[in-house]
């Protein structure tokens, strides 16, 4: 693997802020504990006052401690054990360390941009720019005109790229839906803002990440060499995530929120995302050799 020393420097640095970071939200204390806020749009909410959330909202604080949780004991073993298996020439290896990688530039993205300042914001900044560094030198280590010679042929494209598709057009539906009626009734603001600037993270994903996944799989069923590159990353990316999310709505439905539709979407996305992630690693030609 090209640039080896350097993509093994930027993973060892963003597993241990992970650590850190992911750590500091699950097992911080101090604060007030949970009160009533009046925002800036005269709308009432709990404030979690608790941690290193303790300035966020409850039901987002309860969301930011299930992913923590996730990536502290999912995302950051996976990101070391695909490092260590890449770098002894597994080609299955370095897709799971691309889609890892963007894993945690989604995920510190958010936090970055989303996340009320706390402590870790030096943190936040460190990750984002490691795995931004990181993702872009590994994909430059593919040969993307190779693509098509590196996977088997009888990878039923047009079900993995529909699938890519489809999720990156429901979940689009779905954040529309908490975007388009307040323009439509006038109030304009949605309450998922809340006491936040913006909807970051429905921002962001409907500008890059869903169209990154809709362009995926179309040129994955066209069998076109970017296609199988991506589409693989985001098929190994995307279950980490859905994993995440899944410990969200769970601990939101532990508290009594609404979870409707997104119990029954999320979770079916993870389990479709992670039979096909298996069928684009189990067809990898490991014997292939870029030289």
């Amino acid at each position: 693997m090209k640039n080896k020393k350097v993509i093994s420097v930027l993973v060892i640095v963003i597993a241990t802020m992970a650590v850190i970071a992911a750590s500091s939200g699950i097992f911080s204390h101090g604060g007030n504990g949970p009160y009533e806020y009046q925002s800036i749009r005269d709308k009432t909410l709990t404030i979690h006052g608790d941690g290193l959330y303790r300035h966020m909202s409850s039901d987002v604080a309860i969301q930011g401690i299930a992913q923590d949780y996730v990536t502290l004991f999912l995302a950051v073993p996976l990101l070391l054990a695909a490092l260590i298996f890449s770098s002894k020439g597994s080609l299955r290896s370095r897709f799971l360390l691309a889609g890892i990688l963007n894993y945690f530039l989604l995920t510190y993205l958010f936090y970055l941009e989303m996340a009320m300042y706390n402590e870790m914001f030096l943190a936040y900044i460190i990750l984002t720019g490691t795995s931004f560094f990181a993702f872009v030198i590994l994909l430059l280590t593919f040969d993307i005109q190779k693509m098509p010679v590196i996977f088997n042929s009888n990878i039923p494209v047009k079900f993995i790229g529909g699938f890519l598709i489809f999720n990156s057009i429901v979940i689009a539906l779905l954040w529309l839906s908490v975007v388009i009626p307040p323009l439509i009734d006038g109030s304009i603001i949605p309450d998922a803002v809340e006491h936040y600037t913006t909807l970051t993270v429905q921002g962001l994903d409907m500008a890059l990440f869903l169209p990154i996944s809709f362009v995926s799989g179309f040129l994955l069923i066209k069998k076109k060499p970017f296609g199988y590159l991506m589409s693989t990353v985001t098929l190994v990316f995307l279950p980490v995530l859905m994993t995440a999310l899944t410990a969200k709505i769970i601990a939101m439905a532990m508290t009594g929120v609404n979870v409707i539709p997104a119990v029954f979407i999320i979770p079916a996305i993870l389990i479709i995302s992670i039979i096909c992630s298996l069928l684009l690693l189990r067809n990898i030609n490991e014997h292939y050799t870029e030289s």
